[in-house]
């Protein structure tokens, strides 16, 4: 087994995560700690004393309602700072939270909250009221259901005034690293999700840890206070991991509740974040957007220079960073500038105009689009976690990143490969295994290792680079053994295309089921002088056909052929969470994909 590991940077972590929010409020009670959305659509802000007094107001009406120590509580929300305020209020009085997907249907709810014995659940809004109140006769230890649309916060607050403070205080002093912080369910890729049993001490030592080690990415350079959006799902680890490494390192705060572009873009620009923790899914977003403005202004030459001088530009500060080359030649810096008022400038005004560094993970950036951003002077570091590890095991190091890999073992963490290629994992993050299966916690932790069911590779110098998942390795009839999602990635650098799943298990090649970009297909219409095409239209325009055989065509250069697509079918609409054919998270439910267009892969392999 090839391993590498990186050295702790201190101490390890003492006491609750809620004891961060007294602790500021003690030491800067004028810092701001949050931003919230005001009425007339601007960000009113709530400084570190505002924001304890908010939170212990809150864990007192949890008191009055039967919340104590040990207590399993769900939140079933989209991003808002409600959820904030709820998670350090539970964690003030030793009760555990229990992120629930805001898309959860009526039998994933039930599951979750009779598995967890949830005493509560707070829900966001009627219709989600409505689904747990569906399913709570079969949870017989639910004793109450808070919804956020109807004032719970200040109503719970209410009853709380006659509950002494130092009540709350003999639950939070209580609370030490070792004990259980949340249940984090998995995003069920390949089955029924199961609970991650995470501890106060496993967030707070990968918060820290990426405090420390990335300190400029929580640094604003003009001299100001750090802030960052928060707009991916906080029932996915990731935003939950963002929003403690935030709180820990007082940095503000803003929550959104939509991914989409065009949602976030304009709230990006209002609140400014001085950096991002996102997924792979908004930087392709971003840039298809950029690249379509360019064509549509008659400037899509200039772009595509711009595009290339600037991956040339960061491709040769990478290789000087790892004193492998000289950098940016005279010729291409002076290229470099030209670019930055014309192009560049505009993309970082995209994020916000503030941006400098974005913490990526999820799932994997393309190595080209990494140098983009870079050249373009935003700075994505790419990383690499699951639930099991509280969110990063891994991530680029701070100004020698390698994009295209997911960097190296945090400080303090190892990471192995086994004969079968499959990455192994180990460090303060890592879990204790998942409630009430301990065969499955058993075959996921070995002494101290996580087997991570993801495929990669090691280089020389510890970066990791993820080449699939185990359990997707595809098998031709012909016994070959093929990992599709690096071939996939490379049929998605298209910009028509938004998905692509590759399928071949028992058959003689290999085949594609392909999603279109709507907005994309729009524009790529709209250049050529054609009028618009409804769904089922596009799926049969020979045109089309060609650009995405193209496309596919580019990607089969890479691989053997073997290894290539050798036909492929356009489907009528995107694969969505809605539909359950990706997760909240956005990964594609490879198996539902499979038996909803069963007929269509029938087809692709007939004859």
């Amino acid at each position: 087994m090839r391993e590498f590991s990186s050295p702790a940077l201190g101490g390890a972590p003492t006491g609750g995560l809620a004891d961060s929010v007294f602790d500021r409020a003690e030491r800067e009670p004028q810092l701001v700690q949050l931003s919230r959305r005001a009425e007339g659509g601007g960000w009113e802000p709530v400084t570190a004393v505002r924001f304890r007094d908010e939170v212990l107001a809150l864990a007192k009406g949890l008191l009055t309602r039967g919340v104590r120590y040990g207590d399993r509580v769900a939140v079933m929300s989209a991003t808002r700072w409600e959820w904030t305020l709820f998670d350090y209020a539970l964690w003030a009085v030793g009760a555990v939270p229990v992120p629930v997907y805001p898309t959860a249907s009526p039998d994933q709810v039930r599951w979750i909250l009779a598995e967890t014995a949830a005493v509560a659940c707070v829900v966001e809004d009627e219709d989600q009221a409505m689904t747990v109140g569906a399913v709570c006769d079969a949870l017989p230890e639910l004793t109450g259901i808070w919804q956020l649309d109807r004032g719970c916060v200040a109503q719970l607050s209410a009853d709380g005034a006659g509950v002494p403070d130092a009540l709350v205080h003999r639950q939070r002093l209580g609370v030490s690293p070792d004990s259980l912080a949340s249940i984090v369910y998995t995003s069920g890729t390949t089955g029924r999700p199961k609970g991650c049993l995470l501890t106060h001490g496993n967030f707070a030592a990968v918060a820290d840890t990426v405090l420390a080690g990335w300190d400029e990415a929580f640094r604003d350079t003009g001299g100001g206070q750090p802030a960052t959006l928060l707009f991916l799902p906080m029932a996915h680890v990731f935003g939950r991991i963002t929003q403690v490494a935030a709180v820990r390192g007082g940095v503000r705060i803003g929550h959104h509740a939509k991914v989409s572009a065009d949602s976030l873009l304009p709230a990006l620009a209002s609140f400014g974040p001085t950096f991002l923790h996102a997924v792979p899914y908004v930087f392709e977003r971003i840039h298809r957007r950029a690249r379509e403005a360019a064509e549509a202004a008659g400037r899509l030459e200039l772009f595509e220079q711009a595009e290339q001088v600037a991956v040339e530009w960061a491709a040769a500060r990478e290789r000087r960073a790892h004193r492998r080359g000289p950098g940016p030649s005279p010729a291409l810096r002076l290229r470099h500038a030209a670019y930055e008022r014309l192009v560049y400038q505009r993309v970082r005004a995209v994020l916000g105009g503030r941006v400098r560094t974005v913490m990526s993970g999820g799932s994997v950036l393309r190595r080209e689009l990494g140098l983009f951003f870079a050249g373009a002077g935003v700075t994505v570091y790419e990383g690499y976690g699951l639930t099991e590890s509280s969110a990063p095991v891994t991530a680029n190091p701070q100004r020698r990143a390698k994009f295209g890999t997911v960097g190296r073992p945090l400080p303090g963490s190892t990471v192995a490969i086994a004969e079968d290629g499959e990455v192994w994992v180990k460090g303060p993050g890592v879990f204790s295994g998942y409630l009430n299966h301990p065969r499955c916690s058993d075959e996921a932790l070995c002494r101290g290792w996580l087997a991570t069911g993801d495929l990669g590779e090691l280089d020389e110098d510890g970066y990791l680079t993820l080449t699939g998942r185990k359990k997707e390795v595809i098998v031709t009839s012909s016994g070959k053994n093929l990992a599709p999602a690096v071939l996939e990635e490379r049929v998605r650098m298209h910009p028509l295309i938004a998905q692509c799943l590759v399928v071949g298990d028992d058959r003689p090649y290999l085949a594609a089921l392909i999603t279109l970009d709507q907005v994309a297909l729009a524009h790529w219409l709209r250049a050529r002088g054609r009028p618009p095409l409804d769904v089922w239209q596009a799926l049969s325009d020979p045109e089309l056909h060609q650009e995405v055989q193209r496309a596919v065509g580019a990607a089969n250069t890479t691989v053997s052929r073997a290894e290539s697509i050798r036909a492929f079918r356009l489907l009528p609409r995107e694969f969505s969470v809605e539909d359950g054919l990706l997760t909240p998270s956005l990964k594609i439910r490879r198996s539902a994909v499979a038996e909803r267009y069963a007929q269509d892969i029938e087809e692709l392999y007939a004859g």
